[in-house]
């Protein structure tokens, strides 16, 4: 049984997700014990969101769905870090492949992506 530190974050611990195949960093999310264990018994990467304060299935809204196919943990044990197949076009919710899509340039930022979804389209609601 894995036993993560989930008390540290006050019942969370980030998780860093990262493509399976070319290494990229998509996002960086969260999980309570509840999503890691969710995670875990569907291969499914399921996140606990803050803003909606209920579990959240990555891409059930948008379809682009990601798939599990390693879970690291860090020395401390809390912090994990998924290697993941994703499934659709992006893993950011305002259309990018990866959520970090800017980078700092002259004090500002600068997209330095392109964007492979209309988020109004993907999210009517």
């Amino acid at each position: 049984m894995i036993e993560l530190d989930f008390a540290k974050g006050d019942g969370m611990i980030p998780v860093i997700v990262q493509d399976v195949d070319d290494g990229a960093v998509l996002m960086l999310a969260y999980m309570n014990e509840l999503a890691f264990n969710k995670t875990l018994e569907t291969g499914k990467a399921t996140y606990w969101s803050r803003s909606r304060n209920q579990l959240w299935v990555k891409g059930e809204s948008s379809g682009n769905t990601q798939e599990v196919h390693e879970v690291l943990v860090d020395c401390d044990e809390d912090t994990v870090l998924l290697k993941v197949k994703q499934i659709g076009d992006a893993a950011c919710h305002v259309g990018y492949r990866s959520c970090f899509y800017r980078s700092e340039k002259d004090g500002d930022l600068a997209v330095n992506a392109e964007r492979v979804f209309d988020p109004s389209e993907v999210y009517k609601k």
